[in-house]
């Protein structure tokens, strides 16, 4: 849309945000749409606006740079890789561009996350830090093997969600991004090495601003983060040995890559010196098999953690079913029944006051972890509905509001993830 000395670019089924008083820099804008969100550390001016509760980040930069990161954006939302939402461009006269993205729901910078804590017993530092290096090494590996060469990999940039206990990271700043059709050793290593610098100087900043006590350790956290990466893109890339005919080694090969959240796209055989051996390499494509398992299965959206939990508890319903029954039930009944008998009325228990705090599947996650729990403690099975009660009355109601972390709502808080 154009008018006088202004431009928008936005997406359909978003706002058209013509009412914003786009003449004047972000920074000076007073408006009511205007609404303060726990944000992480930009470089550029960023403003958020709230449309019938959809909020939207407003970013002030140069128009090249604000028309290179929407393409990028739109490109890594082609790609399903985890990022934020490209929504529109605004360009000005006289004035600095606006790149516009969908705020991400249930997202947590990281200085959020050491300061909030939910309730006692949680992980305590190190834990966190082992969560935050697990999150990161695979967004980057998804990233490179998607040919995409960040160049500004850090805590700032990212957003956390949380996954079934643990944390899903999201791209948030993509302005020095690049394709390639694929990335050489080199620029993934550069790519790593400014993520491991980065690294450090976050931890730096976030033990002064707290005043956290010393440890973990930055260096040692940064080269963890880089045996981690290794560790998981030799997982990906790497090659097994297989004799012809061992069918099971190469379901061995596929399960593990698919409990590490990718699926794979073909299966190449080369011959190897020895002759009687082949060496099995796996052509990874997308991070999201549980995830598109779980949709296929009951509609349900999750991310790639939460919906392996989901796919478990499911299981373990159809199985309990098929010993209660005496008899096989086909995997599509079993999920409509587990939807509609466990999933839909555990979800349809939370008060309607508490509907802000975590997503649905979230909450279904814990309420199955604090089922676990509590049969443990009892030394038998104490069922959902117990389990349902207890959760609603006890753990939900300490858990703050994540779906929009506005402003203020921080203070105190600590997080350990």
């Amino acid at each position: 849309m154009t008018t006088r000395g202004l431009r928008i670019v936005a997406r359909p089924g978003h706002p058209d945000f013509l009412d914003l008083p786009w003449d004047q820099p972000l920074a000076d804008w007073d408006v009511e749409r205007i609404v303060d969100v726990v944000r992480g550390v930009h470089r550029h001016v960023v403003r958020f606006v709230d449309y019938g509760g959809a909020l939207y980040a407003l970013k002030e930069l140069l128009p090249s740079l604000a028309a290179r990161e929407y393409r990028l954006l739109r490109r890594m939302a082609d790609e399903a890789l985890p990022a934020v939402q490209a929504v529109g461009t605004v360009n000005r006269d006289g004035l600095d561009a606006v790149l516009i993205t969908r705020y991400l729901d249930y997202s947590l910078p990281y200085r959020t996350l050491f300061k909030h804590r939910r309730t006692p017993g949680l992980p305590d530092l190190p834990e966190l830090s082992v969560r935050l290096l697990d999150s990161l090494a695979m967004l980057l590996v998804r990233l490179h093997a998607a040919g995409f060469y960040w160049g500004d990999c850090s805590l700032s940039n990212t957003l956390f969600r949380r996954d079934a206990g643990a944390l899903t990271a999201y791209l948030v700043d993509a302005e020095t991004g690049e394709w390639h059709s694929s990335l050489t050793p080199g620029q993934r290593e550069a790519d790593l090495a400014l993520a491991m610098q980065n690294l450090m100087g976050g931890l730096l900043d976030v033990q002064a601003e707290l005043s956290l006590a010393p440890g973990p350790d930055p260096l040692e956290t940064a080269e963890d983060l880089r045996e981690r990466y290794e560790r998981l893109w030799s997982e990906l890339t790497g090659g097994d040995m297989v004799r012809p005919g061992d069918r099971h080694v190469i379901e061995r090969r596929v399960r593990r890559l698919n409990e590490l959240g990718f699926d794979v796209d073909e299966i190449e055989f080369v011959p190897a010196p020895e002759g009687d051996r082949l060496v099995l390499r796996a052509a990874v494509v997308e991070a999201g098999h549980h995830q598109r398992r779980l949709l296929s299965l009951t509609g349900l959206r999750a991310q790639e953690n939460q919906a392996r939990s989901l796919l478990n508890d499911m299981a373990n319903f159809r199985s309990c079913e098929e010993q209660r029954s005496g008899r096989p039930i086909a995997e599509s009944v079993a999920a409509h029944r587990w939807l509609t008998e466990v999933f839909e009325p555990t979800v349809g228990a939370i008060p309607e006051d508490m509907w802000a705090k975590l997503e649905p599947v979230e909450v279904f996650h814990e309420v199955i972890e604090h089922k676990w729990f509590l049969s443990e403690a009892a030394g038998q099975d104490v069922g959902i509905d117990e389990a349902v009660e207890s959760y609603m009355g006890s753990v939900l109601p300490s858990a703050p509001d994540e779906r929009t972390l506005l402003g203020g709502q921080a203070e105190g808080w600590i997080s350990y993830g």
